[in-house]
């Protein structure tokens, strides 16, 4: 009899607890990618990222833009507009490098590291307080420094946006 008793209040609890947390006035909408958008939300746009790097590949400014409209299209219920969005993002890509990232003891590169940096603007129309101006991401990847950039450039420029266009979505939307 004691059992069902502590059932019945464990279950009264969690109902009083429920009618408390929906009757809060504001309400976000989460979704089980990490990110929050609020409900009046309903559009999205993205502008070309032009690639304004002191080197450029040739691809990278159309992988990077079509990466971030797919992400909202995919993880969000927004709807994809040209522009105007009520979450709006535009920017450019300021850094496109290759550097040494690991040395061998007789003085000889054993990996190179790839890095792109991106300047986001993102301005959320229902929320001002979340919009941001001339935010930096960065990202990179190593790779072998037998193998020429050329020949691996597609792919890790593939990871290292995936790694950016994540990086751009949480500041955008997963601010809760």
């Amino acid at each position: 009899m004691r059992h069902i008793l502590n059932r019945l209040a464990y279950v009264a609890f969690a109902a009083v607890a429920m009618l408390c947390f929906t009757s809060c006035g504001y309400k976000v909408t989460y979704n089980l990618s990490g990110g929050s958008i609020p409900p009046e939300a309903q559009t999205f746009s993205v502008a070309y990222f032009p690639n304004n790097a002191p080197m450029v590949a040739p691809t990278l400014s159309n992988v990077l833009t079509e990466a971030l409209r797919d992400k909202f299209s995919r993880q969000t219920r927004l709807a994809q507009v040209e522009e105007g969005g009520d979450f709006a993002f535009e920017g450019e890509i300021t850094n496109y490098t290759s550097t040494t990232s690991s040395v061998s003891s007789g003085d000889y590169a054993l990996q190179n590291r790839l890095t792109i940096t991106v300047k986001v603007n993102f301005q959320n129309a229902v929320d001002q307080t979340t919009s941001f101006n001339a935010k930096t991401f960065s990202a990179y990847a190593d790779y072998d420094s037998a193998q020429l950039l050329i020949d691996v450039q597609d792919q890790l420029i593939e990871e290292i946006v995936q790694d950016l266009v994540d990086d751009i979505y949480m500041a955008a939307a997963g601010n809760w």
